[in-house]
């Protein structure tokens, strides 16, 4: 079965009020189906990154993403932070955005085959991924697929 890491944002659009917005209602909605329809096609996990993110922000919106992740397996972080570091040294992920070379470490060191996010501007962005897959293969480790959940759809 193929492995997902599940990064922070793919919770936020699962767990949050319908928006007015129509292209984050779309997400919504693409994030909501990958969720009922092809979750249980993948093992799942998310670190105690996920966890401390999913912790901030309106108490309610907070209790209904830790609802969410509670029975998913969390990989270690320790391990991911010189691959993170790299990131940040080699200009490939902004030092202000850290969190996100840290989600992408975890699921590389780990072995995870996709990272499912929301991020498209430090994660799941076309321009940066040569770069973040190169430093990854450069540090020993294969990067994983870094997508969003309409990517990950399937048939």
């Amino acid at each position: 079965m193929s492995t997902v890491y599940l990064e922070t944002t793919v919770l936020s659009y699962l767990t949050a009020r319908p928006s007015r917005d129509l292209v984050v209602a779309g997400h919504q909605q693409i994030t909501r189906e990958w969720w009922e329809t092809r979750r249980s096609s993948f093992e799942v996990y998310i670190s105690q990154l996920v966890v401390q993110e999913a912790q901030q922000g309106d108490p309610e919106a907070a209790k209904r993403r830790l609802v969410v992740i509670d029975a998913l397996p969390l990989l270690e972080v320790t391990a991911a932070a010189a691959l993170a570091r790299a990131l940040v040294d080699r200009g490939v992920i902004a030092k202000k955005s850290a969190a996100d070379a840290l989600h992408i470490s975890i699921a590389a060191v780990h072995g995870i085959q996709y990272l499912l996010t929301w991020n498209m501007a430090h994660i799941a962005n076309a321009e940066l991924r040569p770069r973040i897959e190169r430093v990854c293969r450069s540090e020993g480790f294969e990067p994983p697929v870094l997508c969003t959940p309409e990517e990950l759809m399937g048939d």
